[in-house]
């Protein structure tokens, strides 16, 4: 406890952080929760630090912002053990596996050994939170695709990344006046768009291109694919923007506490037309995907959206 924060020594400020992410795993924690420990833990080392300041560190709070800085300026997600989340504000943690390591994103429900310790809740449960997020920020009607529901006509894996986990529909005509409605109806030109959703508890270095490549396969029939997550570490997150540019889908980031905070982090880039050929594949292989197509063609034919045919979405369900 008694090593000393020198300006000479830096590196040794980072060691710390690593030591406090490593004691605190599996939590994630802010700049300044790990500056707050580093305080506790190592006091002969801040009050050398506060002499070596001349005044400028005396009170507590001073000292918090400077070590707050030191701490994001030594980027601790270059650690070997250190990961850094893409929230804001920008959470670290502590883990065993090398980014490297393959992890079975199946029989792991897509969630890393150190998420499962810290979420309490399962993929199932962030479904109608995705769904109060789409239709309070960009006003989607969304429908759940069960794939469970789909039969298997076409042997093992033969659905395999096949089905997202959430349709919505986005109604162009929402704000328009009955006129202009009836005009658009009776020219047949486009009233709706179709978003797909492939949704994960975490995304790492480890599952991400496998998660990236699901919601590509799952969305290749819609106007606009997504692959969304609660959780996403800053290393998927360069990988996601790679592969986004390349492959046009687009990321959201969760807030399972909050929904209606979640973000966009990188935007979808839309097919101008519907494959309705996969969409007859899968309408004819999973009901409700058919049931989605059939409120779809609903919507189109009255041009009103039937409330009850879409998923339920309430603030704070």
């Amino acid at each position: 406890m008694s090593q000393s924060l020198t300006e000479s020594t830096k590196w040794r400020l980072k060691e710390r952080v690593g030591e406090c992410l490593r004691q605190n795993a599996p939590q994630k924690l802010v700049v300044k929760e790990i500056a707050r420990w580093i305080m506790r833990e190592y006091p002969a080392a801040c009050r050398a630090k506060r002499e070596r300041s001349r005044g400028k560190l005396d009170a507590d709070k001073a000292l918090l912002v400077q070590l707050r800085q030191e701490i994001y300026a030594d980027k601790p997600e270059t650690l070997p053990n250190v990961r850094r989340m893409e929230d804001s504000p920008k959470r670290y943690y502590w883990t065993e596996s090398s980014a490297d390591d393959e992890i079975d994103y199946e029989e792991k429900d897509t969630s890393s050994p150190e998420a499962a310790a810290e979420v309490k809740i399962k993929e199932h449960d962030l479904y109608p939170k995705l769904s109060i997020f789409l239709k309070s920020e960009l006003n989607l009607f969304s429908k759940r695709i069960d794939e469970k529901q789909s039969t298997n006509s076409r042997g093992p894996g033969g659905n395999e990344w096949l089905y997202p986990d959430l349709v919505g529909m986005e109604a162009l005509n929402e704000r328009w006046h009955r006129e202009i409605r009836d005009c658009v109806r009776q020219i047949g030109d486009k009233r709706a768009k179709l978003w797909s959703f492939e949704v994960k508890l975490f995304l790492n270095n480890s599952n991400v291109r496998r998660a990236f490549f699901q919601a590509v396969s799952n969305s290749s029939w819609a106007n606009f694919g997504y692959l969304v997550a609660s959780e996403i570490d800053s290393g998927a997150m360069q990988e996601l923007r790679m592969l986004s540019s390349l492959h046009g889908i687009g990321v959201i980031r969760l807030d399972v506490e909050n929904p209606s905070e979640s973000q966009i982090m990188i935007p979808a880039r839309e097919r101008d037309e519907i494959d309705w050929d996969i969409a007859n594949r899968l309408a004819q292989a999973n009901r409700n995907f058919l049931n989605c197509i059939k409120s779809v063609r609903k919507f189109h034919q009255t041009g009103d959206v039937s409330l009850k045919e879409w998923d339920a979405v309430k603030e704070g369900e």
